[in-house]
């Protein structure tokens, strides 16, 4: 098993672990956040734009769901009684904290995969520079000959 292999397993156990937790708890969890902290490679910023955007899809698709749940307590608040009002205004706040979730796991996931490409940039970059430089050193090994 190579490193990469080995390293981009431990990385998807963590975020395993951290997917149970709320996007904004998985952040402020020190297990995750030394994760995406140390995120260095290309494979590293590609997994954390998925993971984040995966987050973003779920959270948009709990808001959908509580946008029908305000729909029916509006429609049909006479159901409920006096809790009709406590059940709207939790629902809208959940609706807002799902919205606002949503968004900003879609950013990360944006930064991340930008952090990718980068990353990839770089690679190439180092990857030619170091084909100029063996094929210079050849050249001057030639003329030396």
């Amino acid at each position: 098993m190579n490193k990469r292999t080995f390293f981009s397993g431990l990385f998807l156990s963590l975020l395993a672990a951290c997917a149970q937790l709320s996007p904004h708890e998985a952040v402020q969890n020190t297990t995750a956040r030394r994760v995406i902290q140390n995120a260095r490679m290309r494979g590293d910023h590609d997994a954390l734009g998925e993971y984040f955007e995966d987050t973003g899809r779920k959270m948009q698709a709990k808001a959908e769901e509580e946008k029908k749940l305000l729909e029916h307590y509006e429609e049909k608040s006479y159901l409920y009684g006096r809790r009709a009002q406590d059940l709207k205004a939790h629902t809208a706040a959940l609706v807002l904290k799902y919205t606002k979730s949503a968004e900003e796991n879609l950013k990360q996931a944006a930064l991340h995969r930008k952090m990718a490409r980068e990353q990839a940039q770089r690679d190439l970059n180092a990857r030619l520079l170091h084909a100029v430089q063996r094929h210079e050193d050849e050249q001057d090994t030639g003329l030396a000959e």
